[in-house]
């Protein structure tokens, strides 16, 4: 077993870090947060990641125990997204971690996400 793999399996923090593993995991998380959601919900909500890496995260984070999957034996077939519990206990520590960006991000990161909120303060 690799190194990197060793402490994936073995360390709290390799395997927090290896749950939130990408940029996309933490957004989905807080797109959810509480509320069940359809996957043609997600890709609207975050319509700047594609389907098939919304699909292949999705995945990986029911794996991970942080969503829940649930199916509907309808026509057409309907699929639900929620968080479990361990998914919700993750909220506060996104929180925090966006308010740490909110206090050091960069004047310029600050403006462009200034424009960007009044942007969509005036598209509603």
């Amino acid at each position: 077993m690799k190194k990197n793999e060793m402490m994936k399996y073995n360390c709290p923090l390799g395997k927090a870090m290896s749950a939130l593993g990408s940029k996309w995991k933490p957004i989905i998380a807080l797109v959810i947060k509480d509320r069940k959601l359809r996957f043609g919900e997600l890709a609207v909500r975050i319509n700047v990641i594609s389907r098939k890496v919304l699909t292949d995260q999705l995945r990986e984070m029911e794996t991970d125990g942080l969503i829940i999957r649930e199916e509907f034996k309808e026509i057409p077939p309907r699929v639900e997204y929620s968080l479990t519990e361990k998914g919700l206990a993750l909220l506060p520590i996104l929180y925090l971690l966006e308010e740490w960006e909110s206090k050091y991000q960069s004047p310029e990161c600050k403006k462009m996400q200034m424009a960007l909120e009044k942007e969509k303060a005036a598209s509603t």
